[in-house]
């Protein structure tokens, strides 16, 4: 044969090997993590600003979401491998057939209903015909205000609920086209900061509720078993660094949260922030999973082997 022709059949095989090696490790090499603009998902921040992810050879692309709802959704459609995110979206996704697991805690409580300064809401029975913004129907929040009305004698029905962005709340409250709204932190202080009052705290209507977690997809945990690992380990370093150093770790946020940095480190010690699954964390679910199914918000429970993964 030719050289010139054995010439270029190498080189075709060269550039097709080349190719599929640029495809794979641009691809199904990078980990796909979405994420809410809130505190709760500290962790993660943290750690991406660190780079522990890098550190650890773990290439992540980063996708912020609205709500928790609209993050789900693109896990149920494999946009998204990995999640942090609240757990009743979560739980609504895996009664629905979403193959996805809670992999770890993230964080505890957090959120609260804020009301517009001279709203003349001092009272849960002064929310009645009141116009108050949730994040969306699917998230943890909506979820903490059917209950608090319904602890009281009155139901979601009695107030005016629409979804909307959490970033834009506090715009639509001080400008009086809402009257209140239950959000998460940083969302709480800075309404505060800007005049609101909260009315109650998220641990006072449910002390020690389980809130954000993290969630992988059943095919990335079966497909990736020791990044999934890694990603623990990562979520775990950024917890605990945040606890030991919860200034020095404001300041690693994302700026387009909160630009603010003092107000970040009083947003960021106003709740708990914990990782792994042990056996109380898992029964704290199950109860708050459990009360979803008495308001409604799920049809039927959901065992306990569904919603967590077992690690060996």
């Amino acid at each position: 044969m030719d050289n010139k022709i054995i010439a270029i059949i190498i080189a075709i095989i060269v550039i097709v090997v080349a190719g599929g090696y640029f495809l794979m490790n641009n691809s199904s090499d990078t980990v796909t993590i979405g994420y809410l603009p809130s505190d709760h998902d500290a962790a993660l921040f943290v750690a991406d600003a660190q780079g522990k992810f890098q550190e650890n050879g773990i290439n992540t692309k980063l996708v912020q979401f609205n709500n928790g709802g609209d993050l789900m959704t693109a896990m149920a459609s494999g946009e998204v491998d990995v999640g942090y995110v609240g757990i009743t979206p979560v739980l609504s996704s895996i009664e629905k057939g979403v193959p996805v697991k809670v992999i770890s805690a993230a964080q505890t409580e957090g959120s609260g209903i804020v009301v517009a300064k001279d709203s003349g809401i001092n009272s849960v029975s002064d929310l009645a015909g009141k116009k108050i913004a949730t994040p969306g129907e699917a998230s943890i929040q909506h979820m903490l205000l059917t209950y608090y009305l319904d602890q009281n004698g009155m139901s979601i029905d009695d107030v005016k609920v629409s979804a909307m962005k959490v970033p834009s709340m506090n715009d639509a409250l001080k400008t009086n086209n809402i009257d209140g709204m239950i959000t998460f932190e940083p969302y709480v202080t800075i309404a505060e900061e800007n005049g609101a009052k909260e009315l109650i705290d998220s641990a006072e209507i449910l002390p020690n509720h389980p809130c954000c977690v993290v969630v992988a997809s059943d095919k990335f945990i079966e497909n990736n078993p020791n990044e999934t690992q890694k990603i623990l380990e990562i979520h775990k370093e950024a917890t605990e660094f945040i606890n030991n150093n919860t200034d020095e770790a404001a300041g690693l946020l994302p700026d387009n949260i909160v630009s603010d940095v003092e107000l970040e480190k009083k947003a960021l010690a106003g709740f708990p922030l914990i990782y792994g699954l042990d056996d109380s964390y898992k029964q704290d679910v199950m109860d708050f999973m459990n009360l979803e199914v008495d308001l409604g918000v799920l049809k039927e429970p959901i065992s306990q082997d569904k919603i967590f993964w077992q690690s060996s």
